[in-house]
């Protein structure tokens, strides 16, 4: 940035406003924030100089001709003695005088009197009250213990270490996969493993299978305390409404004021709210059944972790999330009972039925899936499964907004059974190609925004945002607003299949998108009949309440495993438990799942391999059966470890940049 010399201020004063625009020290003005010609901002040390107290300030009675020349130079001021009086722009008097918009002098400028001695800004107190700032810090810093490994789980410190390091976008081979970071499963450190069982502890007690009793035993030995919110579960569900009875004059009891978890300044989806519903509502049956409902292939651990990591290891924050992401799942959005359970075939039927609600539902579904406006295929560097989305296919209006909300979940559900180990994430594709402000809709934006933020947590390895036109740029601008920094921060755009290849081999990305795989997505029609094993409740009653019974086991070696940690028969146990678990949830899949178009193709098999890439016509064909338990869940192989990517924004001017 240029310098301002006297001679430039000197001539400035001479000049009406008018001419000022118009002369070189115009030039200065984009340089200067608001004000185009305030010059006398571009010399620090000259601001820092400048006292603004009353006692400094000029008469209004005083002439022009009785102020000095603007002073440029701070050792000037220094050896003048003089004090300073800042004026506002477009003001041709000091601070406290009306201001005047047609000042003859330029805006901004300080002048100096010839009366009282200059004064410093910073008085005896403020000094030293920094004196003792800094001293404080220099103690602090070393007095540090040179060798602190330990983690700081209540401030969330290894969260923000090991989440810094995830949205970084390395891609070192170390990094390959998400098991790999700390705070993900075979990966978690002595800290870390407490607050998952803690966790756990204050989960098996919301199950009902823990008492207040053992919940306190179980505590001591994980050192943990008991969760505030689960003192409510000390009296049946039906008393809650005594335990919730106000004192005298209406006021709440002192108990009840300690025992109400309070909405905390980042529940902006009302989560407490949502599990106190859960809790009064619902008995501990109805919310253990609604977990591993929600489990279904996962490993038990892992669903915990992602609500742990979420909540930056706070337990109790982690346990709201968690139950009231079971009562967002059973009671708003029917996602196991109805969504998966009906599936495409049942759409296919409601698109030709008379009644016009399910027909427009039924067509409304059909549309966004027979068009390709979002599907599943592939794994990027990572091994994470790419969902590739489509934005130019997508209008306002044309579907209803819960069509709209139920493909959104379906999507979603789907690519659960798709994130294969060592992978835990997923990798959103926008394809803005062809993108207008036509194609633009919050609505169903806000709700994909409030499925990842709040019910599906730490679901999302990376976004990429690709060929994003110009007119994106405020929308772009109105979305990050909506969006939480952690997930924001996963944003990259690329404009250019170079770009994409930072985190996409070539050979796999699509061509559509200027790579070289020559896949086009065609969609497969449900064949009535298809869900045929759903109509045996015989068979589907049976091999759930082996699940059952295989959970209650879980839940007996959780408990072992928590009073001995160190035991590794426990630990064996447990895992083998956890995988006749996964086991037995694909012998049940085809009995309360509907099959769907990645059923047909033969992306998801039998067993629950996930066949992206078949190398043989084996491989290629559509399955004929859909039960045949595994011990282990295959995943396509990761391609090697590429250089570290980087962020690509779109282009903008300096006028809008965050």
């Amino acid at each position: 940035m240029p310098a301002v010399s006297d001679s430039i201020l000197v001539h400035a004063r001479q000049l009406d406003w008018k001419s000022c625009r118009n002369s070189s020290v115009r030039k200065l003005g984009r340089h200067l924030p608001f004000v185009p010609c305030d010059y006398t901002r571009t010399i620090p040390t000259f601001r820092r100089a400048a006292t603004l107290s009353s006692k400094s300030q000029l008469s209004s009675s005083q002439t022009r001709e009785n102020r000095l020349p603007p002073i440029s130079n701070a050792s000037l001021l220094k050896q003048q003695r003089l004090p300073l009086t800042f004026t506002r722009p477009f003001s041709h008097s000091p601070r406290n005088d009306k201001p005047k918009y047609f000042s003859h002098y330029p805006p901004g400028i300080i002048y100096a009197t010839k009366t009282e001695p200059i004064q410093s800004a910073i008085g005896t107190w403020t000094a030293a009250v920094l004196l003792g700032a800094i001293s404080g810090s220099v103690y602090v810093f070393t007095a540090r213990p040179k060798h602190s490994d330990k983690l700081d789980i209540e401030s969330g410190d290894q969260f923000q270490k090991s989440e810094a390091r995830e949205n970084s976008g390395s891609t070192n081979s170390a990094d390959m996969g998400d098991n790999n970071r700390l705070g993900h499963i075979g990966n978690l450190s002595p800290e870390q493993e407490e607050k998952l069982q803690q966790l756990w502890v204050a989960t098996l007690r919301v199950f009902g299978v823990l008492d207040t009793e053992q919940v306190k035993a179980l505590n001591s030995t994980v050192h943990g305390t008991m969760v505030r919110v689960l003192s409510e579960l000390s009296v049946p569900a039906s008393d809650q409404a005594k335990k919730k009875k106000r004192g005298w004059f209406g006021k709440k009891t002192e108990s009840d004021e300690k025992d109400t978890p309070a909405p905390s300044s980042d529940d902006k989806y009302g989560l407490v709210a949502k599990f106190r519903h859960a809790l009064e509502n619902a008995s501990p049956e109805v919310i253990r059944a609604s977990f591993w409902s929600m489990l279904k292939h996962d490993h038990p651990d892992m669903l915990l972790l992602r609500f742990l990591r979420a909540r930056k290891w706070d337990v109790e924050k982690a346990l709201v999330m968690m139950i009231s992401t079971f009562h967002w799942r059973s009671v708003e959005m029917h996602v196991d009972d109805e969504i998966m359970v009906n599936g495409e075939e049942a759409m296919l039927l409601d698109s030709k039925s008379d009644d016009p609600v399910k027909k427009r539902r039924g067509a409304d579904f059909l549309e966004q899936i027979r068009t390709g406006k979002s599907f599943l295929h592939g794994v990027d560097k990572l091994g994470r499964p790419m969902c590739i989305i489509r934005a130019r296919l997508h209008h306002a209006g044309d579907q209803q907004e819960e069509s709209l909300e139920r493909f959104t979940m379906y999507v979603i559900e789907v690519a659960r059974f798709v994130v294969q180990p060592p992978a835990e994430t997923a990798c959103l594709v926008f394809d803005m190609s062809g993108f207008s402000l036509a194609n633009m809709d919050y609505a169903p934006v806000r709700f994909m925004i409030t499925c990842f933020e709040a019910n599906y947590p730490e679901s999302l390895g990376v976004i990429l945002i690709h060929k994003a036109p110009w007119v994106f740029q405020g929308i772009w601008k109105i979305i990050k607003g909506l969006l939480d920094p952690v997930v924001a921060s996963k944003v990259n755009f690329t404009n250019n299949t170079a770009d994409l290849e930072a985190f996409i081999e070539k050979s796999r990305i699509l061509k559509e998108l200027g790579g070289d795989e020559d896949w086009e997505m065609k969609y497969i029609e449900p064949v009535i009949g298809e869900n045929d094993l759903m109509k045996d409740v015989e068979t589907k009653t049976k091999i759930q309440s082996e699940r059952d019974a295989l959970g209650k086991e879980f839940e007996k070696a959780t408990i072992a495993w928590i009073e001995n940690k160190t035991s590794e028969a426990i630990k064996k146990k447990r895992e083998e438990l956890r995988i006749s678990l996964q086991q037995n949830y694909w012998k049940l899949d085809p009995y309360i799942r509907a099959r769907s178009y990645y059923d047909r193709t033969g992306l998801i098999q039998p067993g629950g391999k996930i066949q992206f890439y078949p190398t043989t016509a084996k491989e290629a064909a559509v399955p004929e059966t859909t039960v045949a338990p595994t011990t282990e869940v295959a995943a396509a192989p990761p391609a090697a470890a590429p250089a570290a990517p980087k962020k690509i924004p779109v282009e903008t001017s300096s006028d809008d940049i965050d």
